[in-house]
């Protein structure tokens, strides 16, 4: 049920920790938030005093799974539900399911399967990381379910997840991914975003593909953000060299005109949170945000699992495919993340921009991943490590 409560403490604003601050939920909206010099004295009077921080429900928008169920691999809304709350109970409040590579007729029913989650309420959009990506930087994709660019299967796919079509990954030096009747256009026309990555395009046909997709985005009454995105930056496509720099430095670049938005899996063993770090002194926090990636056993202890068609291995946290060195996943929720990150030095309020405000921005959301009166009331209060504490999901507390 729904709850009437006052909480005081220090609060994560979008562009400060108030020392002393209050947030007070009334069914299942934030009716205020800010200094407590500034509430209602019956606020004041009645609020619970907290140690620790309280801050916005977090917002993932590429996971795979956790608590032992894949969102691949869920044949009914139960199962994959499993994961929703596994990163629910851990403080994120809005997830984005993410699909992998696998035949046609496995996407349809997959995304209709997850689209009943989404009209729940238990997800807030789906992803679909592949099919139309690059053979050479599938990491732990399927290579034999790889095929090439198909409008209208991606057509088709946006139509049976209606209004909660999110992002698909494409790979941009295939063909039929940019230009007028491309993947990037279906998806943009739809309402969802191109998510460029697991690619081995150069730096000339990156840039191309991201002008594109900038410019048709900026000219869509259905687009949902004004930037694409890029699937994990880092990983999943060629590496960095200074004569032959691949897509990253596109990607940067482009991030740094305000026409895409990085995805980093900021767990420390995707990426190096110095890299992290330095990515987000380079583009400032409204570029990037923090994504889990997480497959099955987040939340989970080391031991064999399934991402889609394949087997994976975790060993000390780190799942790779089984008898292989592909990273397979994460096994993060993202309040580790922003523990890690915090502890490398990005200011508290930046790391919860990147993993709240920012994504929420991506999804066309304005009633999540912040503190604000008139907001979904989403609240993660966590100690003094950054270790969750309690979590509430509109209104309700998470068990």
């Amino acid at each position: 049920m729904a709850a009437s409560i006052t909480l005081r403490g220090r609060v994560v604003a979008p562009d400060e920790v108030i020392a002393d601050g209050i947030v007070s939920v009334r069914g299942d909206r934030l009716e205020y938030a800010g200094p407590a010099e500034a509430a209602p004295e019956q606020l004041r009077e009645g609020a619970e005093q907290v140690s620790g921080y309280i801050m916005p429900g977090l917002v993932d928008i590429h996971c795979h799974g956790g608590g032992g169920q894949s969102f691949p691999d869920a044949l009914n809304a139960e199962d994959a539900k499993v994961a929703v709350l596994a990163h629910r109970r851990a403080g994120t409040t809005s997830l984005v399911a993410s699909t992998v590579t696998a035949a046609p007729q496995t996407l349809r029913e997959r995304t209709a399967t997850l689209r009943e989650l989404c009209e729940a309420g238990d997800l807030v959009g789906i992803h679909w990381e592949g099919p139309f990506i690059s053979c050479e930087r599938c990491g732990a994709q399927d290579p034999a379910l790889i095929i090439p660019p198909d409008p209208e299967l991606t057509r088709e796919l946006c139509e049976i997840a209606g209004p909660y079509a999110f992002t698909m990954t494409i790979a941009p030096e295939k063909a039929l991914v940019v230009g007028d009747g491309g993947v990037a256009d279906v998806l943009i026309n739809a309402g969802a975003l191109p998510s460029f990555g697991h690619t081995d395009a150069g730096p000339v046909e990156t840039e191309q593909a991201l002008r594109d997709a900038a410019a048709r985005l900026k000219n869509s009454p259905a687009a949902r953000s004004a930037r694409a995105t890029a699937t994990h930056l880092f990983n999943g496509m060629r590496p960095i060299h200074h004569r032959d720099p691949g897509p990253i430095t596109a990607m940067l670049s482009a991030a740094e005109r305000g026409e895409l938005v990085v995805e980093l899996i900021a767990d420390g063993a995707h990426l190096s949170p110095e890299l992290v770090r330095h990515v987000y002194e380079l583009l400032g926090r409204e570029a990037c945000v923090f994504v889990t990636d997480a497959m099955a056993a987040a939340g989970m202890p080391d031991g064999q699992y399934r991402l889609g068609s394949q087997d994976v291995t975790v060993a000390d946290g780190v799942a790779r495919l089984t008898g292989g060195n592909s990273i397979a996943g994460g096994t993060s929720r993202l309040i580790e993340q922003v523990r890690l990150m915090a502890g490398a030095g990005i200011p508290l309020v930046d790391c919860v921009y990147m993993a709240a405000t920012g994504p929420a921005v991506v999804l066309g959301r304005d009633d999540i991943g912040e503190l604000a009166a008139g907001a979904r009331a989403d609240l993660l209060i966590v100690d003094d490590e950054l270790a969750p504490v309690r979590v509430y999901h509109g209104g309700e507390l998470v068990s």
